[in-house]
């Protein structure tokens, strides 16, 4: 049985985010509320150097002020309005990272946390890297480092990463890819 929308209002409006509260019907009669957080969507990228076995993964190091600490992350970002996933996708790589990458392939999409938000995240896998100059945001401070398979595993074990796009992206390294 599906919900049914009977009023909406906008309670913020941000830069990057918007909060609606939704008045909605569930069926026999009964009425609740719903805060919906609106994302214009984004983009994650499993970056690899090399193939097979000796292959190693990019990962990101920055501070994040929602959690208050640094977190180690594959590379994402932000669609602009009217921008294509992919095209955000290579846009971020080169920005975050100095890296560009000559083959491209969409892995997964997915929402990142259905149950209050819209955010819809693309999967890219990133081949046949090229190096660059680093170009991050002006509020962005980001290290980046390549990372074995043995080494993903043991950050994995060790619960070194806490970033969920992350899990998602070095589980399709390890284990699909």
């Amino acid at each position: 049985m599906s919900e049914r929308t009977l009023a909406s209002r906008w309670v913020f409006m941000g830069r990057l985010l918007k909060v609606r509260v939704d008045d909605v019907a569930l069926g026999e009669g009964r009425r609740t509320t719903r805060e919906i957080v609106e994302h214009p969507g984004a983009v994650a990228i499993v970056a690899v150097r090399g193939e097979g076995d000796d292959s190693q993964i990019v990962l990101i190091r920055q501070f994040r002020a929602a959690v208050g600490q640094f977190l180690l992350e594959i590379p994402a970002g932000t669609l602009e309005p009217g921008e294509e996933p992919l095209v955000c996708a290579q846009r971020e790589l080169l920005e975050e990272t100095g890296l560009s990458a000559q083959r491209w392939s969409h892995l997964q999409t997915f929402y990142t946390a259905p149950g209050f938000c819209t955010e819809k995240m693309w999967l890219y896998l990133a081949q046949d890297l090229r190096a660059h100059s680093q170009n991050p945001d002006t509020d962005e401070q980001i290290e980046v480092g390549f990372y074995s398979r043995s080494q993903v595993r043991e950050l994995l074990h060790t619960q070194q990463v806490q970033d969920a796009k992350t899990l998602v992206g070095l589980l399709w390294w390890l284990y699909a890819l």
